[in-house]
């Protein structure tokens, strides 16, 4: 069921108790967990954080842990599937669930004891009424019994035959009421999406028990934006979160301008800013980062010894000299970067990039250390995928949860580094399959497909790599394609995921077109197929999308998936 007062039917029921935080393996779910952690610190809740990176892991993880806790807090898992039918548990266990994914399973949200569903209550989710999913079993069971009393046999034979008209009539009832349950169930549940980021569900509480800190709204702001950089949420939806957030960061970071009031320089402080979209610019140089965003990289065919060109030209065009824009911004003149923003924004307009600001924020720790929203999300999306070995499994979800803190400036750096190769090599895969023409058209979708041996391809064996792998090459291609009908086509990409085991890793994902919702209906489709070939695969992952499976199997997969998309 849905929370409709987090504090008083979350918070203040797990208070006083013993929790388990199953927390998913993505940026927004680690941001929501530190707001959650400051929390609990706060108020002395104990708890024990376990990471989980997929529906085996969270079983496991339950059964593991379920004899000690009674206490569940799902973030970022467990929403979008039937978890008591999952995870089989007693009756005096209690999950609560803060998703981002859509649609939620209609059992979660009808059961009224078990499961709690922390969700913004202007979300639009267009859940199926009751009644039209679910009918009482009493009523099922209802066959009216023949009573014999004696009287005459024509009375009985005529009860009788009323009585086989009644439940003939109530077959048909029911087989049109199950017929129109599966329709309403199909269309509620066709496409997957995101809601509001868990991270801002998780400020919300804070701010309701006015135990907000700047910390958990810079937390909050970078949840949000790993939504925007993973391109899960609309451009709408953003925008409308931004100006949320906008008017707490006003609040958080207004500073008086009398001595007495004025804050130390060492603080932290948040602002709002109209920045440019070019990834990790400050921590890089200027002309690596137009060649390694998936915007400009796109828009300029960058692939290409044209697309060379187009780029010196529009260097050219801003009056910026080369040696300036390729060595390290911070060592730019102070001149060229104080109207660089202005500078890039008139001549990117002139090259049909009329969307190359955005609105974002970014953070100052004293005089020298400034990030973007962004930056963090790259950061801490690489150091949880990062393919270097040390240790345990779960030791890069630790990294990665340590890089948001502002006391571990030098794990994020650590984190701005990986990301750094790791949108290398993205654009250098990108260049490569459409050089060598590895997309093709395959009727109802794009499929790619990256062969073992490809440079980097063990990166891509990450979900989250490999899903912006995905967008930038769907961008790409829709720029570089004349075939206007590819234009609006989704894409689905294959990389191999474990050689020993034979299996590769596939995504899908929904067309590259202005007015795109977001929506993805590659989730149904894959079980389908899977289903109607017996291939054998395994749906991991929360998001329905993206699957493993065997590499014997992909022709007989892709096949049908052509037939059932048709």
């Amino acid at each position: 069921m849905f929370v409709s007062d987090c504090r008083r039917d979350f918070y203040e029921r797990i208070v006083s108790q013993r929790v388990l935080l199953l927390v998913a393996s993505d940026v927004d779910a680690l941001c929501a967990c530190k707001i959650l952690q400051a929390l609990f610190q706060c108020d002395h809740v104990q708890y024990t954080l376990v990471p989980v990176s997929g529906w085996q892991e969270l079983e496991t993880a339950f059964l593991e842990h379920k004899d000690q806790f009674k206490y569940f807090v799902l973030i970022n898992c467990g929403a979008n599937v039937d978890l008591l039918e999952i995870l089989q548990p007693e009756e005096d266990t209690f999950f609560f669930v803060c998703d981002s994914h859509r649609p939620i399973n209609v059992v979660n949200v009808y059961n009224e004891t078990q499961i709690k569903l922390l969700v913004k209550p202007d979300d639009d989710l267009d859940v199926p009424a009751y009644d039209d999913i679910f009918r009482d079993e009493e009523e099922e069971e209802e066959e009216s019994e023949a009573e014999s009393d004696g009287s005459e046999p024509s009375d009985k034979r005529r009860r009788f035959e009323e009585e086989v008209i009644e439940r003939t009539m109530k077959r048909r009832q029911r087989r049109e009421w199950e017929a129109r349950r599966r329709e309403i169930l199909f269309d509620y549940e066709q496409y997957e999406y995101h809601g509001t980021s868990s991270a801002m569900v998780m400020f919300d509480l804070a701010w309701m028990m006015s135990k907000d800190l700047n910390d958990m709204l810079w937390w909050a702001i970078v949840g949000l934006t790993d939504q925007w950089v993973q391109d899960k949420i609309t451009q709408m939806k953003y925008v409308t979160d931004i100006g949320i957030l906008q008017r707490h960061v006003s609040r958080h970071n207004h500073r008086n301008e009398d001595e007495e009031n004025s804050l130390s320089i060492d603080c932290m402080r948040i602002a709002f800013e109209y920045d440019l979209r070019l990834a990790l610019y400050q921590h890089w140089s200027l002309y690596e980062s137009l060649c390694n965003t998936s915007y400009t990289s796109a828009n300029l065919k960058l692939w290409s010894v044209q697309g060379q060109k187009r780029l010196q030209e529009f260097l050219a065009d801003m009056g910026l000299p080369l040696k300036q824009v390729k060595q390290k911004f911070n060592s730019m003149d102070i001149t060229l970067k104080e109207n660089l923003k202005e500078m890039i924004e008139e001549s990117a307009s002139k090259f049909g990039m009329k969307d190359l600001r955005v609105q974002t924020f970014s953070i100052h720790f004293g005089f020298k250390n400034k990030f973007l929203a962004s930056d963090i999300v790259y950061a801490t999306a690489s150091l949880m995928e990062s393919i270097e070995k040390e240790g345990p499994e779960t030791t890069n979800f630790i990294k990665a949860l340590d890089s948001l803190s502002r006391g571990n400036l030098d794990k994020l750096h650590q984190g701005l580094d990986l990301a750094k190769k790791q949108l290398r090599a993205i654009q250098q895969t990108v260049a490569s399959c459409i050089c060598t023409n590895l997309v093709i058209s395959q009727g109802p979708f794009l499929y790619c497909s990256l062969m073992e041996g490809t440079p980097d391809v063990r990166l891509f064996s990450k979900p989250v790599s490999l899903c912006l792998l995905s967008k930038y090459l769907l961008k790409s291609f829709v720029c570089s394609t004349k075939n206007k009908r590819c234009k609006l086509l989704p894409l689905i990409m294959a990389a191999p995921m474990d050689v020993e085991q034979g299996t590769v890793i596939m995504v899908g994902i929904p067309p590259e077109t202005e007015s795109s919702d977001k929506k993805n209906f590659f989730g149904r489709a894959f079980e389908k197929a899977a289903e109607s070939t017996n291939s054998r695969t395994l749906h991991n992952h929360f998001d329905m999308s993206i699957i493993e499976l065997k590499t014997e199997d992909r022709s007989k997969f892709l096949d049908a998936l052509i037939s059932l998309l048709s």
